[in-house]
């Protein structure tokens, strides 16, 4: 009878672990939806940045966007301090963001603690 027993313990927590690693493989990578950009007086950017991403937890969930110029230098980095499971999308902002002169247009991507940056990125046109 023990073993018995044992074996539906054994197979529980196979299919406790397999569903459990479905659940955090199932929330992807972090995308980026919209961007809406402001210049300020002094030159400086301010960014409005919605991104989507399926929070699980602590575990697995979007902790920060950035901007980068297009070869890949960091301009801006927002980071997100807690998941947002009961809100998707979400809208955060970051100003004083300082963009090189002659710099026409900026890449915002957004990271999740699992998969870093990957998900999808937005190429955006500065005013």
């Amino acid at each position: 009878m023990k073993s018995k027993s044992r074996r539906r313990g054994s197979i529980g927590a196979t299919v406790m672990f397999l569903f459990l690693g479905a659940g955090a493989a199932s929330a992807g990578e972090a995308d980026v939806e919209k961007v809406r950009v402001e210049r300020a007086s002094n030159g400086t950017y301010t960014f409005h940045v919605t991104v989507r991403h399926a929070d699980t937890g602590w575990d697995h969930y979007a902790n920060a966007w950035v901007v980068k110029t297009p070869d890949g230098t960091l301009l801006g980095e927002r980071v997100l301090y807690h998941p947002h499971v009961d809100e998707q999308p979400f809208t955060r902002s970051l100003s004083g963001v300082a963009v090189p002169d002659g710099t026409r247009k900026v890449i915002v991507s957004a990271r999740d603690s699992q998969h870093g940056e990957g998900g999808r990125s937005i190429e955006v046109d500065l005013p």
